[in-house]
């Protein structure tokens, strides 16, 4: 347990040398960093999922109206709900799908701001420190993923958490994929120090915005539908802890699921390249606000009061929008 920890401090410290970021001091053990909100202090974003196809299923479209809409919202930094790197993640930092499925397609001047990006179940499918290792912002500076951590803004925390551990069948029935779990075993163990870890930093947050990303969902009317394990270990700690938002991906769609006992909104975008068309569940339609089974993006605009919530389809059309204040959510 004790070289692990090395391992992960090592690692953590690397990458504050090379991406020049702010790590903040914090009694929890996820590593924490700090962006900077505009001077009239507001916070915008943009969100994608599940995209990394060196170009197809109209990737490279869905990042050209990303750096459209870009242009207009001027997002601070952009969120990667995770599969990252399809089919199996990277081989390693010299895989050339590093470049030709971020470097070289993410070219619009809106989208050279900081990406933040989570692990899927595809990138442990290939060589999971690969994409953790501070070579890949040598040669992408915009470039950031960790497993898990906290992201400081004036405005908003995001709680960037690994779920693919907690998915029973990778471990119990991975068929004919070979998943990479080394920092991670034993499993029990990881996911018991991750639950608390951010229990703790949720409970010592005193943030306007709570806000929790990770790759799968934990309400969605998609083809994964709802993952069980989550929804049985890591929903109660948001519901607990009064969190605003879950962002996920995995489902590759865009969607919006209200909660019917509490302000916790369930927003999806996995629409960044390849998506499923004609798989959608039932859902009550007092919950289920938005669902595409078509490619797109999210944009999120926070102050201290508000959010504003946009999803975008390949051509730049707005599908759905959704406010909500401090006290008061829209419908």
């Amino acid at each position: 347990m004790a070289s692990k920890n090395l391992q992960n401090i090592i690692l953590l410290y690397n990458i504050i040398l090379i991406c020049g970021l702010c790590l903040v001091y914090s009694k929890a053990e996820l590593p924490r960093f700090e962006h900077p909100i505009k001077p009239d202090g507001s916070l915008s974003i943009l969100v994608v999922g599940d995209w990394g196809r060196r170009g197809a299923y109209n990737q490279t479209e869905v990042a050209a109206q990303m750096a459209k809409i870009g242009d207009q919202v001027e997002p601070d930094f952009i969120i990667s709900t995770g599969d990252n790197f399809y089919e199996d993640g990277l081989t390693g930092v010299d895989d050339p799908a590093f470049e030709e499925s971020f470097s070289n397609i993410y070219l619009g001047p809106s989208l050279q701001k900081q990406w933040y990006n989570v692990l899927g179940n595809h990138d442990y499918r290939g060589d999971v420190l690969a994409q953790l290792d501070p070579i890949l912002r040598k040669k992408d500076s915009k470039w950031l993923c960790l497993r898990s951590f906290i992201l400081n803004t004036d405005v908003a925390e995001f709680f960037f958490i690994d779920t693919t551990p907690f998915v029973d069948k990778y471990f119990t029935n991975p068929k004919h994929h070979k998943y990479d779990w080394r920092g991670v075993l034993p499993r029990d163990e990881y996911l018991f120090n991750l639950l608390k870890d951010l229990d703790t930093a949720l409970k010592e947050s005193s943030s306007d915005w709570k806000i929790v990303v990770g790759h799968h969902t934990l309400r969605s009317a998609g083809k994964h539908g709802i993952t069980f394990e989550l929804e049985e270990r890591l929903l109660p700690v948001l519901q607990e802890n009064n969190v605003d938002l879950y962002v996920n991906g995995h489902d590759h769609c865009l969607e919006h699921i209200s909660s019917p006992d509490s302000p916790l909104q369930f927003l999806t975008s996995g629409g960044g390249s390849k998506a499923w068309r004609g798989n959608i569940r039932p859902w009550s339609p007092e919950e289920l606000k938005l669902y595409y089974d078509g490619q797109g993006f999210m944009a999120m605009k926070l102050t201290k009061y508000d959010v504003y919530i946009q999803f975008y389809d390949i051509v730049g059309d707005i599908l759905h929008q959704w406010s909500g204040s401090k006290g008061f959510y829209s419908v």
